[in-house]
C-alpha cells in the first residue's frame, strides 16, 4: 500500500486548548446553549447514551429538566419503548390534554388500578360524550373504601369543581389554582366537555427547572432509538406517536446503505420527524448521512469506554481526528454534530465542542448516577453500578432472546462480541454530576476567550503534546489522599 493512504489520527490526550485573553468576569455568563438537531436546540449540550444501563424514563426526564436530553435504548419490545417516552412525555406540560380519566360506572378498583400503573393521585370522572362528571382522588378513596363500588358514588362531583375555559393562560391557572387552594384545575369547553388539565405540580416544576428542554407544548423532550432491520418502521411511528421529539439510529457502522436507506424510508414516511444518524469516523460518512436527510449525524466508532470494535476489527479513527474531519463536512449543510464517545471528564468535552461537535454523547460518565436503570453492585465496602456496551456478549445475548427466540446455541456461539460489560463508580444524582461536568465546561470556554459555544469554535487553538506534556497535565510529584 502507498504511503498516501496513511494519516495521522489524534484524540483528546493528544492535545490542549491554548490559553486566549478573556473578558469572562464569571463562568456563570458562560452560555452553553446549542443545536442538537437541524431543529432541536438545547440548553446544554450533552447527551445521555442509548445504552440499557443509561438511559430509560428517569435518565431522560432527569436530563431534559437539566437542559440537554436522553435518548430512550431500543432494546425492549416496542411497547415497552413506547411506554417510556410516553412516560417522559407525560412527566410534565403546559397543559396535560389527554388527562387520565374513568366513568361512573367503573369500580374504585379500577382507579386505584389507574392510579398506581400511571403513579398519580387522582383521576377525572367523564361521561359517554366528554363531559366532565367529577373528580376523584386518593383522598376519596384512602380509608380502604369497598373495591367493588362505583366511582359515582365517592366521587367529588362537577358541582364543587373549580373548572376554567379551554385556552386558560399559565399565569391564569396559577392565580386560579393559588386563590382556591388547588393542585389540579380541569379545562372545559362551553360545552362542558373535558379539554384538558393543569396542575400546579407542572407549574411549580416550571419554575424548578427553568433551562429544562421542552416542545411547543411545554412537555420535556426524549429521544427514542431504533435499529434499521425489520419493524423499522411500525416502530418509528409507535414512537413518534407517543411523542418522541427525536428518532436515533443505532447502528455501530453507519455509513452502510441499510442506514441510508433507512433515513430516506423515515423521511419519506414520517414527514417532518427529526432523525439522528451514525455512527460514522468520516468527512465522507457524514456527507452520506446528510445527503440522505439526517437532521443531526452522530461521530465515533470504537471511542467508547465500554467498545472493543477496534480491537476486534481492526476498525476505526482517533475521536478528535474523526469531530474535525466530519464537523468540517456537516457543517457546510448546518447540520449538527454528536460526538459519541471517548469523554472521561468535562476537558473532554470542550475539546469535543471546540473541535466542531455541537453536542457530547455520554455513557459511563452518566451509568453511575441514581437515575440510571444499571444494576447496582457492592465490593470492597463501595457502590457501583453495571455499564455495559451495547455490542458486548451479555448485551447480544439478551437481543437475540427477544427478537429471536428460536435461537440456537450455534447462533450464541457464533457471536463475536464487540464490547464489554464493566462497573462504574456510584456518582449519585445525575444534577450533581452534570453540574460538575458543565463548571469544567463553562471554565474551558472562558479559557479560550469565549462565552459562548459559537465563540469556542472560533476561537480554539488546539497545541499537540508530547506524552511527557500530557504526563505534567496530571497531578503528580505528590500523594493523593482517597
Amino acid at each position: 500500500m502507498d504511503e498516501t493512504h496513511f494519516q495521522e489520527g489524534i484524540t483528546f490526550d493528544d492535545v490542549l486548548l491554548t490559553p486566549r485573553r478573556s473578558s469572562v468576569r464569571t463562568r456563570k455568563n458562560v452560555d452553553t446553549s446549542t443545536q442538537l438537531t437541524r431543529k432541536i436546540r438545547l440548553n446544554i449540550p450533552i447527551v445521555s447514551a442509548n445504552m440499557d444501563t443509561v438511559t430509560e424514563a428517569s435518565m431522560a426526564i432527569a436530563m431534559a429538566r437539566e437542559g440537554g436530553i436522553g435518548v430512550i435504548h431500543r432494546f425492549m419490545p416496542t411497547d415497552s419503548q413506547v411506554a417510556e417516552v410516553a412516560r417522559v412525555k407525560r412527566s410534565e406540560s403546559y397543559v396535560i390534554e389527554e388527562p387520565y380519566t374513568l366513568s361512573p360506572d367503573h369500580t374504585v378498583g379500577d382507579a386505584e388500578q389507574m392510579m398506581e400503573r400511571h403513579d398519580v393521585t387522582g383521576i377525572l370522572v367523564v361521561g359517554k360524550n366528554g363531559e366532565l362528571r367529577g373528580v376523584l382522588t386518593l383522598r376519596d378513596i384512602r380509608f380502604g373504601k369497598d373495591g367493588s363500588k362505583r366511582i359515582r358514588s365517592v366521587m367529588t362531583g362537577k358541582e364543587r369543581l373549580i373548572t376554567a375555559p379551554d385556552g386558560t393562560t399559565l399565569e391564569e391557572a396559577e392565580r386560579i389554582l393559588d386563590e382556591h387552594k388547588l393542585e389540579k384545575l380541569p379545562l372545559v369547553d362551553e360545552t362542558g366537555r373535558l379539554q384538558g388539565l393543569i396542575t400546579s405540580k407542572d407549574i411549580m416544576k416550571s419554575k424548578q427547572y427553568p433551562s429544562a428542554t421542552k416542545d411547543s407544548k411545554g412537555r420535556l423532550r426524549v429521544g427514542a432509538a431504533i435499529g434499521v432491520r425489520d419493524g423499522l418502521l411500525e416502530r418509528a411511528e409507535a414512537l413518534t406517536s407517543a411523542g418522541a421529539d427525536l428518532l436515533v439510529l443505532d447502528v455501530a457502522h453507519g455509513h452502510s446503505n441499510m442506514v441510508l436507506d433507512a433515513i430516506r424510508t423515515l423521511k419519506t414516511e414520517l414527514g417532518d420527524v427529526e432523525v439522528m444518524a451514525g455512527n460514522v469516523a468520516t468527512a465522507e460518512g457524514t456527507e452520506d448521512l446528510i445527503a440522505a436527510g439526517a437532521d443531526a449525524v452522530k461521530v465515533g466508532v470504537g471511542p467508547g469506554s465500554t467498545c472493543t470494535t477496534r480491537l476486534v476489527t481492526g476498525a476505526g479513527m482517533p475521536q478528535l481526528t474523526a469531530i474535525i474531519q466530519c464537523a468540517q463536512a456537516a457543517s457546510q449543510h448546518n447540520v449538527p454534530i454528536i460526538a459519541d464517545g471517548g469523554i472521561r471528564n468535562s476537558g473532554d468535552i470542550t475539546k469535543a465542542l471546540a473541535a466542531g461537535a455541537s453536542t457530547v454523547m455520554l455513557g459511563s460518565l452518566l451509568a453511575g448516577t441514581d437515575e440510571s436503570p444499571g444494576a447496582t453492585v457492592i465490593r470492597n465496602g463501595r457502590r457501583y453500578k453495571v455499564v455495559r456496551g451495547m455490542a458486548s456478549l451479555g448485551a447480544t445475548a439478551a437481543r437475540m432472546e427477544r427478537e429471536r427466540p428460536e435461537r440456537s446455541v450455534d447462533d450464541l456461539q457464533r457471536v463475536v462480541p464487540e464490547g464489554v460489560e464493566a462497573v462504574v463508580p456510584y456518582r449519585g444524582r445525575i444534577s450533581e454530576v452534570l453540574n460538575h461536568l458543565l463548571g469544567g465546561l463553562r471554565s474551558g470556554v472562558s479559557y479560550c476567550g469565549a462565552s459562548d459555544m459559537a465563540g469556542l469554535k472560533r476561537n480554539a487553538l488546539f497545541v499537540r503534546i508530547t506524552q511527557a506534556g500530557w504526563q505534567e497535565s496530571q497531578p503528580h510529584d505528590i500523594g493523593i489522599s482517597e
